[in-house]
């Protein structure tokens, strides 16, 4: 009973104690927000035809459904060229914030509305991975993704060490993202444009009025226990949001393993022929005609799909097997994104995929990458960031909104 006990004693202090995986979710946080990224960019010559009033999906078909299944987006507020312009263009900003971590809450808030608004207003763009990004721009509010690797852990440090100085330390730019934001978020609920499901809605007044409250408490507090309170709330919704992050991504290949198991063509072994010679997903068809030659090959390709997709959840208890299969899934991947001209898909996956990559394995990259962009520095080496892990609230010091 006491070891029961000393357990689940250990287990809530750990819980409640730091947000885990630090350099995991910082990975995922660059990893979507970069896809994202790339795809407005690349599209950015498109975009009136993909989402906006030249798109064959008319403002009105958009109203229509979304008047049956209640989807956020910002795009429906109005009909004109210049919103959605402004739109798409705070999609792109939010987007490569985000990925730096710069003002990671209020980025990660907007790069959510971004995700959403576009994505919700034309249903059929996309190619699988829109769906996972769908899904995790909106768990990333929930987390401490800026822990390290990020301008805000960078700031974070500086500030300490300032205070440590005895300088005075004064934060402007985070209180006036809060005021602006609000006052765009109660204008446009006072208008009434909040319609629709009440999640989306009822997250961005929740997300405003938390950071509300962590500014006032580290500003007007006389204790630490408040604050103290804040970061065990935070490190808790953090955790609980990186849990679900993992789920969903077990979730995802075992119902694509299962789905596939069912399947004719992937029972007798030849599904990967047949999408190597669609014209739509062969970029490079003396490629797919040589990977598509060997009949053994493509009975072996089919069969290791299904079974890496079906046995990867049963992997999580093995670490050393889990990352084998991790690292076969991630190549699968970068070769779909080769082969059948699916870049941001598969970008999509590794990102998500990315939330079970070793931690030592992330260190020892960012390790790398520091001694790439300066390499005076040897031996050890200090990551930004790696220090504000110490202080649970670093990413917050003057988040903003």
């Amino acid at each position: 009973m006491n070891c029961f006990s000393l357990a689940v004693s250990g287990g809530i202090a750990r819980v409640t104690g730091a947000a885990l995986g630090p350099y995991q979710t910082a990975v995922i946080r660059i990893g979507f927000s970069a896809t994202w990224l790339l795809f407005l960019l690349r599209e950015l010559p498109h975009r009136q035809e993909l989402y906006g009033p030249d798109g064959p999906w008319s403002f009105g078909l958009a109203q229509q459904l979304i008047a049956s299944n209640g989807s956020f987006t910002a795009l429906m507020w109005s009909d004109g060229r210049v919103w959605f312009e402004i739109v798409y263009a705070l999609a792109v900003l939010s987007s490569g914030l985000l990925m730096l971590g710069w003002r990671t809450r209020t980025m990660s808030v907007l790069f959510m509305v971004g995700v959403l608004s576009l994505q919700n207003r034309s249903v059929f763009m996309g190619d699988g991975g829109d769906n996972v990004l769908h899904l995790m721009s909106v768990y990333l509010v929930f987390t401490r993704c800026a822990q390290v690797w990020s301008l805000d852990a960078r700031r974070a440090v500086r500030e300490r060490a300032a205070r440590v100085r005895g300088e005075r330390v004064t934060d402007r730019t985070g209180p006036a993202l809060w005021g602006v934001l609000g006052a765009v978020l109660a204008a446009v609920t006072l208008v009434g444009r909040m319609q629709g499901d009440w999640l989306i809605p009822a997250l961005l007044w929740t997300v405003w009025v938390a950071q509300a409250l962590w500014w006032l408490v580290g500003r007007r507090a006389g204790t630490g226990e408040p604050r103290i309170l804040l970061d065990v709330i935070g490190n808790v919704v953090h955790n609980g949001a990186l849990l679900v992050i993992m789920a969903e991504a077990c979730l995802i290949y075992a119902t694509a393993g299962w789905y596939k198991v069912q399947g004719s063509r992937w029972q007798d072994g030849t599904a990967v022929y047949y999408p190597l010679h669609l014209e739509y997903f062969s970029p490079w068809p003396a490629l797919a005609d040589l990977l598509s030659a060997s009949g053994t090959m493509v009975m072996l390709v089919t069969y290791g799909t299904v079974l890496v997709q079906v046995a990867f959840p049963f992997t999580l208890f093995n670490r050393r097997v889990k990352n084998v299969l991790l690292a076969v899934m991630m190549t699968e991947h970068a070769v779909i994104a080769v082969v059948l001209g699916l870049p941001f898909f598969s970008l999509a996956m590794i990102a998500a995929d990315a939330v079970f990559l070793p931690t030592g394995f992330l260190r020892r990259l960012g390790g790398r990458a520091a001694r790439a962009r300066d390499p005076r520095r040897g031996g050890r080496v200090s990551l930004p960031g790696q220090r504000a892990r110490e202080n649970p609230g670093a990413e917050h010091v003057g988040s903003g909104a």
